[in-house]
């Protein structure tokens, strides 16, 4: 768990072991957990960032890199759209039914659940596409890519396919693979190969403050690497949702049922990550909580509640400080 406040930390500490036995490693604060689906924020960054040099357009149709879709009615799809998950997609798949498919062509050729632009529908499947995008536009593979603009923007040991696996906390025990450690949680990344656009990323609580210190820093004048109208846009409305809704990869706070809790202020942006990994920041108050666990290693439970707690402790200590 790691709290910052204007940009430093106030907090940081680590609970539990690398797995769920008394005589298992010790967690550390630099221990690297899956992140789930808060890669999909890493991942609109660097789309962002590729806005921002001038490599894609939030706003033109992708067919260019993605001619798969012309003709179909994928072709009005955005980078926008994508970042927003209002690009129609369906929100994921049985991987069950994927194991002898290539799971970014079934990302990219899947029906559609709605017409682009209409409606927001949180996708896998639309950020498995923006890794092809992101591959295609860049050249090179999505790993590569991706780890390459986080390290020139100072998140460097946040990384797709981690080689030090048994330093990694375990997730869960699955029927096909067994004890999953070290690998990525997700099946549909792991079936592309442990590289995606919705999943995939290990990374410690550093990194994850880091990126959301990035847009905190654009919104209150401090140095960030990244676009600060492009940062500050990514945390406002660009899709609307009555119960999250959307910046660019960024989910906002829409009601205090959200797992930021009721004290972190309407401002607030945010993403969680189905191994029970959090990063919510609040910009009225300038601070983050980074919450990375590895809740499915015990079942796979809903922890909002265990979230809005620690959110709202760490709001209550920082009021109290200030």
């Amino acid at each position: 768990m790691r709290v910052e406040h204007r940009g430093r930390v106030v907090h940081e500490r680590a609970f539990g072991t690398l797995r769920g036995h008394v005589k298992a490693p010790a967690c550390m604060v630099d221990t690297r957990f899956d992140l789930a689906s808060i890669t999909k924020v890493f991942v609109a960054t660097v789309a962002l960032d590729a806005v921002a040099r001038g490599v894609l357009a939030l706003d033109a149709p992708l067919v260019e890199l993605i001619p798969e879709w012309r003709a179909s009615a994928h072709a009005p799809i955005t980078l926008r759209m994508i970042l927003a998950h209002d690009g129609g997609f369906k929100s994921g798949a049985d991987w069950r039914t994927l194991l002898d498919r290539n799971v970014e062509a079934f990302a990219l050729g899947e029906t559609l659940i709605a017409a682009p632009g209409d409606r927001v529908v949180y996708s896998d499947l639309g950020f498995l596409a923006l890794g092809v995008v992101l591959a295609r536009s860049a050249h090179r593979g999505l790993a590569s890519a991706v780890e390459a603009v986080l390290a020139r923007c100072g998140a460097e040991a946040t990384a797709y396919r981690p080689r030090d696996r048994a330093a990694i906390p375990a997730t869960e025990r699955d029927v096909w693979r067994g004890l999953v450690q070290g690998t990525v949680h997700d099946e549909k990344a792991a079936l592309a190969g442990g590289a995606a656009g919705h999943a995939g990323l290990f990374g410690h609580a550093r990194d994850a403050a880091t990126l959301a210190e990035w847009y905190l820093a654009a919104l209150h004048d401090r140095p960030t690497p990244l676009d600060r109208a492009l940062a500050r846009a990514a945390v406002s409305e660009q899709a609307h949702d009555p119960v999250l809704r959307r910046g660019l990869g960024w989910a906002l706070k829409t009601s205090d049922e959200n797992s930021c809790g009721a004290r972190m202020s309407a401002e607030t942006f945010g993403h969680t990550g189905f191994t029970g990994t959090c990063v919510w920041a609040d910009p009225v108050r300038d601070c983050s909580l980074t919450l990375l666990t590895n809740a499915v290693h015990y079942g796979r439970t809903d922890t909002r509640l265990i979230r809005s707690a620690v959110c709202d402790a760490a709001m209550d200590a920082i009021d109290r400080a200030c």
